[in-house]
C-alpha cells in the first residue's frame, strides 16, 4: 500500500487503480465482526436482505415469520462496540403484515422513501417508508418466490415477479396493474433479476432447469435460453441438471452468475448467452426455493459470495478460485448482501441471526520488503482493470 501511495503522490499511478487495489485487499480480509451486532428481531429464519443504494446506510430484512425489519447500519454512538438497531419493523401486530414467509425485500432504486416486499401469501406490497403503510398491493394466484425492480430504469417502473406458475409477470408501479406476461418457462420461476446495464433486459431462472434472458420491449420477449453446453448436445449433462434457483449479474452487467440444485455455479456472457465454462467446483445448494447471493463492486478482480450450508463461500468471479469460507452461522444461510462503500458483507440465516462481516485490520511487519510481500500476494490482488488511456 505504501508503494501505491508513493506512486499516487508522484502522479505515476491512476487513483482508480489504487482504490480498486484497496477494495480488493479489504474484501480478501473479510471476517466476522465481533464488535458489531445486528439487533435480532426475527423469530424464524432470515430469507432476504437489501441495502438501499442511495446512502447505503439502511438495510431491510424479511423473514419466514412474515416480519420486515429496517436497520440503521451507521455507528451513531461512535463507540467501538455497538449494535445496528432496528429503526422500525412491520411486526405480527401490524395491520398490513404479510401472512406468510417474506421471500424478497427491495428498496426503490432511486429513493429511500419506498420499498417493496413479496411473500408466500401471494402478494407483492409497495410500502411508504415514512408511514410504514402499504401504498399498493398486487395479488397473484400463485405463491410468490421472487421479485426485482431495475436498478437503472428511468423510462419504466416495472417489477418482475416470479411465482409458482411458469409465467413471469411484470407489474407496473405507475398504473398499479400487471402490464406484461412473459411465457416460455415450463415450471415455477424461482429467481428474477434485471440487468444493471440495460433497463430492458431481464434474466429469469426456473425449476425447469432453464435460464432465460428477455427483452421486455419485444413482443416475443425471450432473447436467449442459456445452454450450458454452448450448443453441443450432451445427454448426460442434460439429465444432471437441477433447478436453477439463484441469479446475479456482475456489477457491470456484462456477465450473469447462476446457481442450481445440481451444486454448480455458472458464469454466462450476458450478451451472447455463452457459458464461459469457469469451474467453481462443487457449490453446495440444498435450497428448495430461491437462493440470494451477491457480488462485489469496485475491486481489481470481482468476487462472488454464495451461501454454502451454514457458511458463505467466496470465489473470484472470472477464475473460479475459492478464496475462503466465512464461518459464523450455525444453521443454513439463505441470503447475503454486499455493502460496496466499506466492502462489508451482511448475511441472513435460518438461525434467525444477521451477521456483519468486515475487513480485518492489516498491519505489515516492519522487516517485510516489497519483493517478499509480492511473492505472498493472493492472485486476486492482480489488477484486471485498465483505463482507456492505457488501452489506447
Amino acid at each position: 500500500m505504501l508503494g501505491f501511495l508513493s506512486a499516487r503522490q508522484a502522479g505515476l499511478e491512476d487513483p482508480r487503480r489504487f482504490r480498486r487495489a484497496e477494495s480488493t485487499r479489504r474484501v480478501l480480509g473479510l471476517e466476522l465482526n465481533k464488535d458489531r451486532d445486528v439487533e435480532r428481531i426475527h423469530s424464524s429464519g432470515v430469507n432476504t436482505l437489501d441495502i438501499e443504494p442511495v446512502e447505503r446506510r439502511y438495510m431491510l430484512s424479511g423473514g419466514s415469520d412474515g416480519v420486515i425489519v429496517l436497520y440503521d447500519l451507521e455507528n451513531s454512538s461512535r463507540q467501538p462496540y455497538y449494535t445496528c438497531k432496528a429503526v422500525c419493523s412491520v411486526g405480527r401486530n401490524h395491520p398490513d403484515v404479510h401472512k406468510y414467509s417474506v421471500e424478497t425485500v427491495q428498496w426503490y432504486p432511486h429513493d429511500t422513501g419506498m420499498f417493496t416486499s413479496s411473500s408466500f401469501d401471494k402478494t407483492l406490497k409497495v410500502w411508504d417508508t415514512n408511514t410504514l403503510q402499504t401504498a399498493d398491493v398486487f395479488n397473484f394466484e400463485e405463491t410468490v418466490y421472487s421479485h426485482h425492480m431495475s436498478p437503472v430504469a428511468t423510462k419504466h417502473c416495472l417489477v418482475a415477479v416470479g411465482t409458482r406458475g411458469p409465467k413471469v409477470q411484470l407489474c407496473d408501479l405507475k398504473s398499479g396493474s400487471c402490464s406484461h406476461i412473459l411465457q416460455g418457462h415450463k415450471q415455477e420461476i424461482l429467481a428474477v433479476s434485471w440487468s444493471p446495464r440495460y433497463d430492458h433486459i431481464l434474466a429469469t431462472a426456473s425449476a425447469d432447469s432453464r435460464v432465460k434472458l428477455w427483452d421486455v420491449r419485444r413482443a416475443s420477449g425471450c432473447l436467449i435460453t442459456l445452454d450450458q453446453n454452448n450448443g453441443e448436445k450432451s445427454q448426460a449433462a442434460e439429465s444432471a441438471n437441477g433447478k436453477v434457483n439463484g441469479l446475479c449479474f456482475t456489477s457491470d452487467g456484462l456477465h450473469l452468475l447462476t446457481v442450481g440444485t445440481d451444486n454448480r455455479m455458472r458464469l454466462w456472457n450476458s450478451s451472447s448467452g455463452e457459458n464461459t465454462l469457469v469451474n467453481y467446483g462443487k457449490v453446495c445448494n440444498n435450497s428448495k426455493k430461491g437462493l440470494k447471493f451477491t457480488v462485489s463492486c469496485g475491486c481489481s478482480s470481482e468476487f462472488v459470495f454464495v451461501p454454502y450450508g451454514s457458511t458463505i463461500a467466496v470465489y473470484t468471479v472470472y477464475s473460479g478460485e475459492q478464496i475462503t469460507m466465512l464461518k459464523g452461522h450455525y444453521k443454513s444461510v439463505d441470503c447475503c448482501v454486499f455493502q460496496s462503500n466499506f466492502q462489508e458483507l451482511y448475511s441472513g440465516s435460518r438461525d434467525c441471526n444477521i451477521l456483519a462481516w468486515v475487513p480485518s485490520l492489516y498491519e505489515p511487519l516492519p522487516e517485510e520488503d516489497e519483493t517478499k510481500t509480492k511473492s505472498r500476494l493472493n492472485p486476486a490482488f492482480e489488477d484486471a482493470w485498465s483505463s482507456s488511456d492505457e488501452e489506447g
